[in-house]
């Protein structure tokens, strides 16, 4: 008797529980989804109607309020949806909810640059739960997008390939499940930093992965370990194209002071989420910049970010730099690979983009210690003055440096030089450049020269050689 009830005990551990829906079918506990090192509890999704997946649909014409739709030809017929029109479907993570005002804002900036059917795809029903829950219930979420998108395709004829899908934290998991079950139709997904507890180093089955859509691309923000840096996001790449921005690890302005985090500009909610996952908002929020700053978010192919950081990685390669965010897919050689790595630097607050300049400096004059800083002049805007070198100025010498510029400078028509040393020195010494080099990152070669030298604190312009 002992014998047969440890067997059926055994017999019941192996077969796993199933749970069947009319609409989206059926999901099992079984391994890879459960029972597995990363996911090591056997727990099933909520039903459909506990999730309550909900599509909040913005468009040119209604940009402040949405319209709510149905996977239903009649419900899509009676909405602003146009089929000739792209769709983009954002999905929200964790104990976030479909109205959170990133989501709209996000469809408000699309609306600057495109006609589009933006759906804020609403799941908070099941992602205010545990996290191991949530990570679960994403599948029902997935399984929705993915029956819309069939419902789009077998009653209005709308191609699959005209869909993108961007999901947030478990809303990327969730979108790879959509993308996975429309067999990889689906044009595009976009993982803003896809959630790493349950997922990381996970099959394919359970992630996201390149084979969900015809182009996958990814940003990473906060794949520092989850233990013990509660990083919250994935390190391993999951993409077509992988952007790690400042390196994936730590955003500029993530450091503020608790208080300046909490006492946020947008809120008391807002600042609080800040503060606990700042880094991991991040990605999102690069996303909101990229769509109205087509050429700010370059990406460089790279072996690392530190290699990047010594400036080895510049300018892009023949074939011209990605950018991160919404214009991910003109590269042409987006999907050339998978997991192909890409660095970059933002700002640390609104507007994130930023525009890499190569600077190079041949210094003329007195031979003495100091600094020398370069400001750069074009037909798009003026940029700061920025640090090339310090140390040792020695004429006939040059020094180049790398620097990210808040603003596109564009076609350059001239620059700026200064030099300092804070050393009361009686012999007023006279430092100049006879040549400075700056290159773009398209590779462009802009040169300036000049035959003066000029005092400590005092600006020399050069002009086109």
């Amino acid at each position: 008797m002992l014998l047969l009830w440890t067997l059926s005990l055994l017999l019941g551990a192996v077969a796993g529980k199933e749970v069947c829906y009319s609409r989206l079918g059926c999901f099992s506990d079984d391994a890879p989804w459960a029972g597995i090192v990363e996911r090591p509890l056997k727990i099933l999704p909520w039903s459909p109607e506990e999730v309550n997946t909900r599509f909040l649909l913005y468009t040119n014409e209604n940009p402040n309020n949405f319209q709510e739709v149905v996977a239903d030809p009649s419900s899509i017929s009676s909405s602003n949806f146009k089929t000739d029109r792209k769709t983009r479907f954002i999905i929200h993570g964790f104990i976030d909810k479909g109205e959170e005002g990133w989501l709209a804002n996000i469809c408000k900036k699309l609306f600057q640059v495109e006609s589009v059917n933006c759906f804020c795809v609403d799941w908070k029903s099941g992602s205010r739960t545990g996290y191991t829950q949530a990570s679960q219930n994403i599948r029902i979420v997935g399984a929705e997008v993915a029956y819309f998108v069939e419902v789009l395709q077998s009653s209005f004829g709308y191609s699959p390939s005209n869909v993108h899908v961007i999901g947030h934290s478990l809303g990327s998991h969730a979108a790879g499940e959509a993308g996975r079950r429309t067999n990889g139709n689906i044009g595009r997904i976009t993982g803003l930093d896809p959630a790493e507890p349950c997922f990381e180093g996970t099959p394919e089955l359970v992630r996201l992965d390149p084979s969900d859509a015809q182009f996958v691309d990814v940003i990473h923000t906060d794949a520092a370990p989850i233990i013990p840096s509660l990083g919250f996001g994935m390190s391993q790449t999951v993409g077509h194209l992988d952007f790690f921005p400042n390196g994936g690890v730590e955003m500029p302005g993530c450091q503020k002071n608790i208080l300046s985090q909490i006492v946020d500009i947008d809120g008391i909610w807002d600042g609080t989420r800040d503060f606990v996952a700042c880094n991991h908002l991040r990605s999102y929020k690069y996303y909101a910049d990229s769509i109205v700053n087509p050429d700010g978010f370059a990406g460089f192919s790279c072996a690392s970010y530190s290699v990047f950081s010594a400036n080895k990685c510049f300018p892009c390669a023949s074939g011209g730099c990605p950018q991160m965010g919404h214009y991910a897919d003109r590269f042409p050689g987006k999907t050339n690979g998978v997991g192909q790595k890409f660095y970059l630097n933002t700002g640390d607050a609104s507007n994130f983009a930023r525009w890499r300049y190569k600077v190079a400096v041949t210094l003329s004059g007195t031979k003495i210690t100091g600094h020398v800083l370069v400001s750069l002049f074009g037909n798009k805007g003026n940029s700061k003055q920025y640090e090339i070198f310090k140390g040792s100025l020695q004429p006939g010498s040059t020094h180049s440096n790398e620097f990210d510029s808040d603003v596109e400078v564009g076609d350059l028509q001239k620059v700026k030089f200064i030099w300092y040393n804070n050393v009361i020195n009686p012999t007023l010494p006279r430092v100049g450049a006879s040549k400075i080099t700056v290159e773009r990152n398209d590779g462009k070669v802009f040169n300036f020269c000049s035959l003066e030298t000029v005092r400590e604190d005092v600006l020399l312009t050069l002009t086109p050689c």
